[in-house]
């Protein structure tokens, strides 16, 4: 077997994997259009990796390899419409190279099972409209389309949103 193929292990991140996790991060960001920027990722993600009350990271990598090939990003949250504890998978990303080969598949049931051993009722997540691969990964886990509609309201200037 090559470091490319194989069983995957997926584990929970910790700060000694900061400096390898980055690269797959940066990448995540420019494949939605944001320009990464090094040392605040550094600084967010140490933190978000210290502060286990926000959430959790997750690495997987081959056996029989060395290097991590992909990660997921939970966040703890408690849904008021449903009253219940859910996770939010933030972020699912395999690097080009790995994907189609069980990376995706094993982060998201390691992400399901940690959510299930922390009580939550639901994992919840949303993804782009075109990324079709994706898509094609969470209906094969058995997934069900949610019929909410998300929105954003960026809070750079608030005061033209809130104060009109």
């Amino acid at each position: 077997m090559t470091e490319n193929s194989g069983v995957v292990a997926v584990k929970t991140s910790e700060i000694t994997s900061i400096d390898e996790l980055l690269p797959l991060i940066e990448d995540y960001q420019r494949f939605y259009g944001v320009e990464p920027n090094h040392e605040h990722n550094k600084t967010f993600f140490t933190s978000f990796l210290d502060s286990k009350d926000q959430g959790m990271m997750l690495e997987a990598k081959f056996l029989t390899g060395s290097i991590i090939v992909g990660y997921a990003c939970l966040h703890w949250r408690l849904d008021t419409v449903s009253a219940r504890s859910v996770v939010c998978l933030h972020d699912l990303y395999v690097s080009p190279e790995h994907r189609r080969k069980g990376v995706g598949d094993a982060l998201l049931k390691a992400a399901a099972a940690n959510a299930y051993l922390r009580g939550a009722e639901a994992l919840v997540w949303t993804t782009a409209p075109d990324n079709t691969g994706a898509q094609a990964l969470y209906d094969s886990a058995g997934a069900t389309r949610s019929s909410w509609i998300e929105y954003e309201l960026p809070l750079e200037s608030p005061s033209k949103y809130l104060w009109r």
